[in-house]
This record gives C-alpha cells, sequence and structure tokens, in this order.
C-alpha cells in the first residue's frame, strides 16, 4: 500500500468515525433489565412524537463540578439522549456548563444549590447547576432542579404536552378547615405539585368554582361547608368535572390536646355517599401501625412506638386499578373506612387500597391518646378484618341537589347597623350529567403536615396523589409513566413486633457471625486443598518415580540409591 492510499484511508476511517458518532445521537441502544422497564422511553413519550409541529428545545444546564463528582447527572443525561433519539429528531437536546454560558440559566429562573465535597478529609462547598429548560416556539417550562432519574421521564413529557396543548395544568383546592389550611398545612403537597407543572388555584368556601377547572381537590370540610358551597361542587361535578375528596368522619385536635369526637356532617359526607362511597363513622386501626417519636409524659423519655390510628397500607393491599399498578404503599393518619354504595349500572367503582385483615375499628369511645393504647383494642374482636380505605368512582353521577330549590348564596357586609348580601345567585344545574370521576380517601391529613412527624417521612403518599390528580384529568397514559419508575415500596412490612424482633436478630447473627465464619472456613478449605495440592505435586503417591525421586533430591540434597 502506498503512503498516498494509507493517508486516504485514514481520512475515510476518521470520516466514518464521525459519522458513527453523529449517527448514535438518533440511534440510541440500551438494554433495560428492570422489572417494570423504567429505563425503557414509554408508549406516551414515544407518541409525542407525531404532535410535535415545531421543534422542541430541550437544554440540561450541568455544572462540570457536579458531573465530576456524582454519577447521577450521567444517567439522566443518557435519558435525555435517549428521548432525543426517541423522538426521531422533534426533540433537540444540549447539555450546557452554565459557567460557559454566563446568564443564561438565570435567565429562565433556574438557580444553583450549594453541593458539599469531601476530598482528602477537606469539606468544601460549590453552587451547582442541574435543571432543565423546555422551549417550544416562544413558551418554556423550567424543571428548576434535577438530581434523580426516578420521575425525569414523566416531568419532561407532562411539560412537553403541556407546552403542545397550550394548557397549563390546572388544579383547584378547597381546603375549608383552620387546622388544615392549604398555604400551611398542605405547604409541601403544593410544593409538590407546584414541581410537578400544576398551577394550584385556592379557592374558599363562597368562590365560584370554573366550569373548565380540570380538576378539584376537596380536602375536610365536613363541619364547615355550608349549602351553597355543597351546591357548587355538585353543580362542578354535573358538568363533568372531577374531585379528590380526602374525607373523615372522626375530628382530632391536631394541635391541643388530640381529643378525638365524631365530626357533625353539613351535608358534604352524604352527598359523598350519594355518589357511591360511604365514610362510615368511626376510626381504622392495624398491625400494621406507623412508626411514631412518643415522649412519654412521665419520665420524659423519647422513644419510638408503634401507634396503630396510624395505619401503613402496604403495597400489596392495592387494587387493579391503574393508579395502583406501582402502588408501593402510603401513610393515613385516624383514617376512617369506607363502605361503596354506588349503583353499578350507573357509576363503575373500584377499590384503590384497603388495610390488612389485622385491622379493626374504634366505633365508640374515641381514644386517640397514645398514652392511653390499652384502650386501643376495646372493639378489636368484634370488629377484625380489612377495611376499604381509598376508591375510585367513574360515570355519571346523581345529583345531590336534584329535585330541591338552590340553597341561598352566603356573603355580605356589614353597612353602619345593617347587614347588605352581596353574593352572587347561583347558576343553574346543567340538564344532564356528564361523565365524570372522583376518588375518595378515608383520611383528609394523608397530605398534610404529619408526614413528617412519622419515623418513615415517606414521599409514599405524594407519588400516589400526584399520580391520582394526573389520573382525575384523563391523563392515564401519564399516570402509567409514574407506575415504571424505579423506587421501593415500606421497607417496614414486619408489623408483628415478635416476627419482627426475630428477623432482626436474625440478620445480626447472619451478617456478624455467619456470613464472616463460612469466608473463613471457604478461605481454610481453599488453603488447605491447595497445600495438599502442592504436596501431590512433589511427590504424592500419583506421582511418577522419578518425579518422586528427583523431588526427594531437591528436598534433601542428596541422590537416593
Amino acid at each position: 500500500m502506498t503512503k498516498k492510499q494509507q493517508i486516504l484511508l485514514s481520512a475515510l476511517s476518521v470520516v466514518v468515525m464521525l459519522l458513527l458518532i453523529l449517527l448514535t445521537r438518533r440511534v440510541w441502544f440500551r438494554l433495560d433489565l428492570t422489572a417494570n422497564k423504567a429505563y425503557t422511553l414509554s408508549a406516551a413519550s414515544k407518541k409525542l412524537r407525531g404532535e410535535i409541529g415545531e421543534t422542541v428545545r430541550l437544554t440540561y444546564y450541568l455544572s462540570d463540578k457536579l458531573r465530576s463528582i456524582d454519577p447521577a447527572p450521567a444517567e439522566i443525561a443518557d435519558f435525555l439522549r435517549e428521548y432525543e433519539a426517541g423522538s426521531g429528531g422533534a426533540v433537540q437536546v444540549a447539555v450546557k456548563d452554565p459557567a460557559s454560558s454566563t446568564g443564561a440559566a438565570e435567565r429562565y429562573g433556574l438557580q444553583p444549590q450549594q453541593l458539599q465535597n469531601v476530598e482528602a478529609d477537606e469539606a468544601s462547598f460549590s453552587m451547582v447547576y442541574s435543571g432543565i429548560v423546555i422551549e417550544y416556539l416562544n413558551k418554556a417550562e423550567i424543571l428548576p432542579w434535577v438530581f434523580s432519574f426516578d420521575t425525569l421521564e414523566y416531568n419532561v413529557t407532562s411539560r412537553i404536552r403541556s407546552l403542545l396543548s397550550g394548557k397549563k395544568r390546572e388544579l383547584g383546592v378547597l381546603a375549608p378547615e383552620a387546622q388544615r389550611n392549604w398555604s400551611e398545612y398542605y405547604g409541601f403537597f403544593n410544593q409538590v405539585l407546584s414541581q410537578s407543572g400544576f398551577s394550584v388555584l385556592p379557592l374558599s368556601a363562597a368562590d365560584e368554582i370554573p366550569d373548565t377547572l380540570p380538576a378539584l381537590l376537596v380536602l375536610g370540610g365536613a363541619e364547615e361547608l355550608s349549602g351553597a358551597a355543597l351546591y357548587r361542587i355538585d353543580r362542578y361535578l354535573q358538568l363533568g368535572g372531577r374531585i379528590l375528596f380526602m374525607e373523615e368522619t372522626v375530628q382530632v385536635d391536631l394541635y391541643g390536646s388530640w381529643e378525638a369526637r365524631p365530626k357533625e356532617d353539613r351535608g358534604l359526607l352524604g352527598m359523598i355517599s350519594w355518589y357511591g362511597a360511604t365514610l362510615e363513622s368511626g376510626l381504622v386501626l392495624d398491625r400494621a401501625a406507623l412508626p411514631m417519636p412518643y415522649q412519654d409524659p412521665a419520665t420524659g423519655e423519647m422513644r419510638l412506638i408503634r401507634y396503630a390510628p396510624w395505619v401503613g397500607v402496604l403495597g400489596e393491599n392495592a387494587g387493579d386499578h391503574i393508579l395502583t399498578g406501582a402502588f408501593g404503599g402510603a401513610d393515613l393518619f385516624w383514617a376512617s373506612p369506607i363502605t361503596i354504595t354506588a349503583e353499578a349500572e350507573k357509576v363503575k367503582a373500584e377499590i384503590l387500597f384497603t388495610s390488612t385483615d389485622q385491622a379493626w375499628l374504634m366505633t365508640r369511645d374515641f381514644v386517640v391518646r397514645p398514652e392511653m393504647s390499652p384502650l386501643f383494642n376495646a372493639e378489636e374482636e368484634e370488629t377484625r378484618g380489612k377495611r376499604i380505605l381509598a376508591v375510585a368512582l367513574e360515570g355519571r353521577f346523581p345529583s345531590w341537589f336534584a329535585g330541591q330549590e338552590k340553597p341561598a348564596p352566603e356573603g355580605g357586609e356589614w353597612e353602619g347597623d345593617e347587614w347588605r348580601e352581596t353574593a352572587t345567585a347561583l347558576p343553574d344545574m346543567p340538564d344532564e350529567a356528564k361523565e365524570a370521576r372522583i376518588i375518595v380517601i378515608g383520611d383528609a391529613d394523608m397530605g398534610g403536615a404529619l408526614v413528617q412527624y412519622t419515623q418513615t417521612q415517606s414521599p409514599l403518599n405524594f407519588n400516589f396523589l400526584l399520580q391520582a390528580v394526573d389520573w382525575l384529568g384523563n391523563d392515564d397514559d401519564i399516570v402509567g409513566i409514574r407506575n415504571r419508575q424505579t423506587g421501593t415500596g415500606r421497607l417496614d412490612k414486619i408489623q408483628d413486633e415478635l416476627a419482627r424482633a426475630r428477623a432482626m436478630n436474625f440478620s445480626r447473627v447472619l451478617n456478624v457471625f455467619i456470613v464472616p465464619l463460612a469466608i473463613l472456613v471457604f478461605g481454610v478449605f481453599r488453603m488447605m486443598n491447595r497445600t495438599k495440592r502442592i504436596r501431590g505435586g512433589r511427590g504424592g503417591k500419583n506421582t511418577p518415580p522419578k518425579a518422586r525421586d528427583a523431588s526427594a533430591k531437591e528436598e534433601t540434597g542428596h541422590a537416593v540409591s
């Protein structure tokens, strides 16, 4: 081969390599061995390929410093490359270091996070970026901080879909109880919704519910909501609305004595029962109890107890609904049991999750203070059994106000010594009910601040509630994406104290004694076996005579006669 041919061949090789590199941006392959194919692009994401008119630009602002010290950003970048390849060019991905594009990240509202790095026993702090900007035409959606793969596809696909439709993922919230206000008690839930791309519209009991609102959360309110407020909720549902009711039949004084009493229903619980899910008067207690830090009032000692009125729902107690396809569990606080009363020919009712079959009820003397736990079991023998804790209803629901006059709207102001009504008349009910969806959960605290007081501090509640909101908005395929995400369920499945203690002791013995001993025995056995082979090779009975003579001569230094 001539020198000219060698140069030409080398140049062609470089060109082929460059073309292959460019091709990998369109053709991307990764073997996914996870059980639920969490690392494979979902059908919902692939479907966007035919819906995108103009190019979607996705920019991952990633600090080189973060990339060099943590593997998570590389996994995120790999997924984005796969997303780009799966879009067939409809989505273009770029990974940029904000340090090389001064002010670009801040212009989109991305803020750096402080990261601690330990090197050579010295701790240092760095301000790093790991955020995603999604642009379509002249609109943009922001993921301000991305540091986990778990919900990445869900967040990216839901944001792109929102940009393509031009509609914000809006959600109305009605939280009328003073102890459970939206801005404080449900503050973290509000933050989770906002980070997932929802625009939250807080409503008061006197507000009109927009007819076009995609979904509505009603959090408590059995004693607070008037007839006019219930009329607005009922009318919204008749128009085809989607509602998540998180309710309970027993009121517990959260910030005081923890005294419990039955709630006096002004109509909300009756209306929900009319739709097809009756919340029974009482509390569900379960052997699958949540751990709770408790300070003994007599000794002042802080210890961890299993508190039966706080139920740890297990993933294995989920129904067959799409919402519970990857249900890992939930934490419920003073939950009420539910009975399905829907007419099967009109409304489809499905169980979402239940207690264990070791649950029981408290229906008479509502005692929930931890120091009075011996009284918790008073009704256990006669009420033990599995209880429904959440249901999904779908269909055309009967109106609670059918055949009744409109309730008088409430609202006005004082003018001197006279009260002047300012509330506008309530609108008419539609002539015919449309297809609607309802979720009923027998606990108003599931999305509230009590989650932080459990030992688990579980994110399972918010994962389920986000899926519930997506299902209410008819985004069944988006729900499917969240179902495929990686993650684990409850780690505290063994609820029996004795069985759990035995399992923990066995684990300690296994890890501290049995495993090291097995390794030691294996090592001794291997050493003895190796020594035996060496000796056999130097003069054992299977060694040829001449080899044995040579070996003996080598060891003694004398000739063998």
